[in-house]
């Protein structure tokens, strides 16, 4: 597997990620993390290494500057980090090595609805994977988006379970909503995070394989 630092220039700043490319990628995965954390976040490294083993290609990046995360409204400026992931999908469709992988994308927190809103616009992205997520802030675009999504929630994390119901009930098909038992928002009971990472590789491995004729 290769591994590249790499540097997207976007509107106003420059994101830097960790690319990381397995032996004949079925796809590759697109993270978006929540606000307050950053592409060293251990849970979205560890399921990353997961989607690797399986077969997929990841881009681990950070949306915001460190300036721009410091504020705190910036965390949350959902079109924002919209804008930003877009931005990365297209400069992944034009970079050789990446360019004829289809695409995911896996967000957390408010990276969830930023995925999601993405989505609605990108008619590229074949699947999206929601780990304790807001997809509420996505508001209206949840009726938009075409692409496949899995909602994975701990089964503990009061709130967030129902702000996830609600958003299901507007997805269209396909769609799936899995309580992941014991676990609570940050799943960071025994075994939880292993079940999210298979859950995602499954559902990217299922929806990014190509399609038979």
């Amino acid at each position: 597997m290769t591994e590249e630092l790499v540097h997207i220039p976007t509107d106003k700043a420059l994101i830097e990620g960790e690319l990381r490319v397995p032996v004949n990628p079925q796809g590759i995965i697109l993270f978006a993390h929540g606000s307050g954390s950053s592409r060293h976040s251990p849970r979205n490294n560890f399921v990353a290494r997961v989607l690797n083993n399986s077969g997929l290609a990841t881009l681990l990046m950070d949306l915001l500057t460190i300036e721009e995360d410091s504020n705190y409204a910036t965390r949350f400026d959902i079109d924002l980090l919209t804008e930003r992931l877009l931005i990365v999908t297209s400069w992944l469709q034009n970079k050789v090595q990446t360019s004829n992988l289809p695409i995911g994308y896996f967000g957390a927190s408010t990276g969830a609805a930023a995925a999601l809103k993405a989505a609605a616009r990108e008619t590229m992205v074949r699947a999206v994977v929601s780990r304790g997520g807001r997809p509420d802030l996505a508001g209206n675009d949840l009726q938009r988006v075409n692409s496949p999504v899995l909602l994975l929630v701990g089964g503990h994390d009061y709130g967030v379970i129902e702000l996830n119901e609600e958003a299901f009930k507007q997805l269209q098909p396909t769609k799936k909503l899995i309580l992941v038992s014991g676990a609570t928002h940050l799943f960071e009971e025994a075994g939880t995070l292993e079940q999210v990472a298979d859950y995602a590789a499954d559902w990217f491995n299922l929806h990014l394989a190509p399609v038979k004729v």
